[in-house]
């Protein structure tokens, strides 16, 4: 009996392996800094510089400026970074800067799926595009990127100007320490990373989600906070090749 147990395992053994070792459907998501350095040791110094990633040929990426001084938001190579100066936002579409906290991937094609009406809170949603991306073919054991489109009912924003030298932080004086405003009924452009594993990293400690948008109009880009999606939004998931 021993003699043929002794297979068996290893056989089992094998598959294990295996299937802890699948490949990764998602694309590469790659992160620079962390909210946990930031939030605990007041860490707000650069940790890449946005020109060296030049090289993605449909780079999307959001985060924060170092010295928390404005907001990351790059979409398809298209950098739009929000400052306060003198108490109004401006928006830059240069890569000239630095980011303390960094989230990005390199997507070249994506594939739609309508947000049912009914789809309105961030729990909600959080539900709806978990079960949308393992459909898609991608692994929620794995961060990845997605969009939404669409007119949004109402989001919470702001775009962090940081106090030099303020070493207590908080997620509400993070909010509060700049631009900060309700949008409601526009036509937006939100970037999302997705990550179960995250927290404290790249998205905060009760969030599965980190968010960033954009204004069609052009004017707004900034970090979102809280949301309710509008009708007929409409999700953007990485194409799983």
């Amino acid at each position: 009996m021993d003699r043929y147990l002794l297979p068996a395992c290893l056989f089992f053994t094998l598959i294990l392996s295996a299937c802890n070792h699948a490949p990764n459907p998602n694309p590469e998501v790659r992160h620079f800094g962390a909210l946990k350095d930031m939030m605990h040791r007041g860490d707000l110094s650069a940790k890449v510089a946005l020109r060296d990633l030049d090289s993605a040929q449909h780079l999307y990426a959001l985060g924060a400026v170092e010295n928390l001084k404005g907001e990351v938001l790059i979409w398809d190579n298209v950098p739009y970074i929000s400052q306060k100066k003198s108490d109004r936002l401006l928006i830059s579409e240069n890569m000239e800067f630095n980011a303390a906290l960094l989230v990005c991937s390199d997507v070249e094609t994506w594939t739609r799926w309508s947000i049912p009406s009914e789809i309105r809170s961030e729990s909600d949603f959080d539900a709806f595009l978990s079960e949308k991306a393992q459909e898609n073919g991608l692994s929620t054991d794995a961060p990845f990127p997605f969009l939404v489109k669409g007119m949004i009912h109402k989001a919470k924003w702001h775009v962090i100007d940081w106090p030099e030298g303020d070493l207590e932080h908080s997620h509400e004086k993070h909010i509060k320490s700049g631009l900060f405003g309700l949008l409601e009924d526009e036509e937006v452009e939100i970037l999302g990373f997705y990550s179960e594993d995250h927290k404290g990293v790249f998205t905060h400690h009760t969030s599965n989600m980190h968010l960033h948008l954009r204004s069609v109009n052009g004017e707004l880009a900034g970090h979102m906070d809280e949301f309710e999606l509008g009708d007929e939004m409409e999700l953007y998931l990485p194409e799983v090749r």
